[in-house]
C-alpha cells in the first residue's frame, strides 16, 4: 500500500517559477470548461467547478503521473446527464462515488497493464478524435445566446482577440520561455478587453462562479439493492471511461515527456479522487488531455503545477470570482483552439501511404466514433476489437508445414506460425491421413498451441491418425502448451504419444 500513497518524490528537481505560472494558467482554462461540463450534465456549474477542485488536488498529490491534469470532463459528462434529469443531483453523487470504488479496486488490483493491449493506431485515433471534440467545441462561442452565428462588428471582435492570443501562444516561445505564453496571452487579452472597453462576451456571461468551499455531503438516497442496481451501471460507465480517458492521457503524455507514469497508482488515485468528489458535492471526473497539454507544453513536470491550478481554482471560487468573471471568453478559445492544434497527430496524416490499410481503417474508425458518439469507452472498445480480428485474420494464414520423410520411413510435419482458432482450417489441410506412412512425426518447434480451438484440432488430427492405425508423435510443445493439453485431458481426450528422446523447449529458445 505504501507505494500509492507516496506524496513527491524528492530527488525531482523542481522549477518553482514554471510550476507555479503553470499551474495559474491551467486553473483558468479550467473554469469554462469545467462550468460547460456540468451544464452539460444538467447540473449546477459549482458542481463542476468542486469536481475540478478536488478531482485536480488528489490526482496530483497521489496520482502516477506528475503534471497531468485531471478535472470534470466531457467524457463524464455525457453519461450522468440522463441520471441527473432522471433521478436528481443525489443519484449523481453516489454513482460518482461507487465509480471511485470500482477504480480504486481496478487500481489495486493492477489492472492498469490492460493498457498494453490498446494499439498505437486505436492512440493516434483518440487523439485525434478529441482534438477535433475540443475544436468543435470552441465554436459555441462564436454564437449569441439564441445559438444563432455571431455577425458583424461582436465576430470581428472576437476573432481578432481569439487570432491574437493564438499569435502569441505561437510566437512568445520563439523569443523566450521565461514566463508561459499561454499565461502571457491570457493577461494580454484580459488587459486589452478592460482598458480599451472593448465588448465582448466573458466568462460571467456563461455563469457566476461565485461560492464557497466544497461542503461535504453524503448523499440523500435510500440505501437498498434497488439504488444500488439503479446506479451501478452509470458507475460502471463512469469508471470505464475515466480509467480509459485518464490512463492513454497518461501515456500521450509519457511520450511527449519521455519518461513513464505508474498506471495502477494513477487508477488507484483517480478512485480515491471520485469518491472525495462524491461527497464533497463534485459530478466527479478523470484526467483531461486538454488541460494536460498546456501544463506540460508551459514547462511543468512535477506536482506542484497540478496542486497550484487546483488551489488557485477554489481561489477564484471563493475570493476571485468577480475578477475571473471578466476573463474574455476570447483569450480562453484561442488558447484551447492552440490545445487542440498542438493534439491532433498530424504525423499520422503523414504516414496514411505507409501504414497498413487496417492501421488507417481502425485510426479512423476510432476517431469518426470519438467525434461524433462522444463515448471515448466505446472508441477505444471498438478499435482494440477491430485491430484484434485484424490480427488473428493476419496470423490464421501463416501457419505452415515443411514436409519431409527420414530414413527410418518416418514422416515429419515442422510446423511454421501460431495454432489457433483462426488457423484450425489451414491446420486440418497440411495433412494427407490416408496415404502417410505407419508414422508421423508434428514437430512444433517454430510453433505454438495457442487455445481450446487448437487443443481440439489436435485432438481431431490424432484421432483421424489412430483410425487409421497410425502412430502420431507431437514434439518441441513448449511447457505452456503441455499444460494446456494436460488441463484440457480432462474434458478432450487428446491422443499424443510422446517421444523418448524428445526434450522440452523452454520459451526463452
Amino acid at each position: 500500500m505504501k507505494q500509492y500513497f507516496k506524496l513527491f518524490d524528492f530527488r525531482q528537481k523542481v522549477d518553482y517559477k514554471t510550476e507555479v505560472l503553470s499551474g495559474l494558467t491551467v486553473a483558468l482554462a479550467l473554469v469554462p470548461e469545467a462550468v460547460a461540463f456540468a451544464l452539460i450534465a444538467g447540473l449546477s456549474p459549482l458542481t463542476g467547478l468542486y469536481a475540478a477542485f478536488v478531482m485536480g488536488l488528489v490526482t496530483s498529490i497521489l496520482g502516477g503521473r506528475p503534471g497531468m491534469i485531471s478535472g470534470a470532463t466531457g467524457a463524464i459528462a455525457v453519461v450522468i446527464v440522463s441520471l441527473a434529469q432522471q433521478h436528481g443531483v443525489e443519484y449523481v453523487f453516489a454513482a460518482v462515488v461507487l465509480a471511485g470504488i470500482i477504480q480504486f479496486l481496478a487500481g489495486m488490483l493492477k489492472l492498469g497493464k490492460l493498457m498494453r493491449l490498446v494499439p498505437h493506431p486505436v492512440i493516434f485515433g483518440f487523439v485525434n478524435g478529441l482534438a477535433i471534440i475540443i475544436f468543435m467545441s470552441q465554436l459555441t462561442q462564436f454564437k449569441d445566446g439564441k445559438g444563432d452565428w455571431l455577425t458583424g462588428m461582436p465576430l470581428y471582435i472576437l476573432l481578432g482577440l481569439v487570432l491574437l492570443t493564438m499569435f502569441i501562444i505561437w510566437g512568445l516561445p520563439k523569443l523566450s520561455k521565461a514566463i508561459p505564453a499561454s499565461l502571457v496571452a491570457i493577461l494580454v487579452v484580459f488587459g486589452m478587453v478592460v482598458f480599451l472597453n472593448i465588448d465582448t462576451k466573458t466568462v460571467g456571461d456563461i455563469a457566476s462562479i461565485k461560492g464557497g468551499f466544497p461542503p461535504f455531503h453524503i448523499p440523500n438516497i435510500p440505501l437498498n439493492w434497488e439504488t444500488f442496481m439503479l446506479i451501478l451501471p452509470y458507475s460502471a460507465i463512469v469508471a470505464g471511461v475515466g480509467l480509459i480517458e485518464s490512463l492513454l492521457t497518461l501515456n500521450i503524455i509519457d511520450e511527449i515527456t519521455e519518461t513513464r507514469g505508474r498506471g495502477n497508482k494513477e487508477a488507484v488515485a483517480q478512485g480515491i479522487a471520485n469518491i472525495t468528489s462524491g461527497f464533497f458535492s463534485g459530478m466527479g471526473g478523470c484526467a483531461m488531455l486538454g488541460q494536460s497539454l498546456i501544463n506540460i507544453s508551459a514547462g511543468a513536470r512535477a506536482r506542484l503545477s497540478g496542486i497550484v491550478a487546483s488551489v488557485s481554482l477554489l481561489v477564484f471560487i471563493m475570493f476571485g470570482s468577480g475578477l475571473i468573471e471578466k476573463v474574455p471568453m476570447a483569450a480562453l478559445t484561442g488558447l484551447m483552439i492552440m490545445v487542440a492544434i498542438g493534439t491532433f497527430e498530424w504525423a499520422s496524416v503523414k504516414t496514411f501511404n505507409k501504414m497498413p490499410k487496417s492501421d488507417i481503417l481502425v485510426m479512423v474508425l476510432v476517431t469518426l466514433v470519438t467525434v461524433f458518439l462522444h463515448n471515448l469507452a466505446l472508441a477505444v472498445l471498438v478499435g482494440v476489437i477491430i485491430s484484434a480480428l485484424v490480427f488473428a485474420w493476419d496470423n490464421s494464414k501463416r501457419i505452415r508445414a515443411r514436409k519431409s520423410v527420414d530414413e527410418n520411413g518416418v514422416k515429419h510435419y515442422e510446423l511454421y506460425g501460431p495454432l489457433f482458432f483462426g488457423s484450425v482450417a489451414a491446420f486440418n489441410d497440411k495433412f494427407d491421413v490416408l496415404n502417410d506412412p505407419e508414422e508421423v512425426v508434428i514437430d512444433f518447434y517454430e510453433s505454438r498451441v495457442v487455445d481450446m480451438s487448437a487443443i481440439e484440432a489436435l485432438n481431431k488430427i490424432t484421432a483421424r491418425y489412430s483410425k487409421a492405425g497410425k502412430k502420431v508423435h507431437l514434439k518441441h510443445l513448449s511447457p505452456d502448451c503441455r499444460k494446456l493439453l494436460a488441463n484440457a485431458d480432462e474434458i478432450i481426450d487428446v491422443n499424443v504419444l510422446e517421444d523418448p528422446t524428445y526434450k522440452v523447449m523452454t520459451d526463452a529458445v
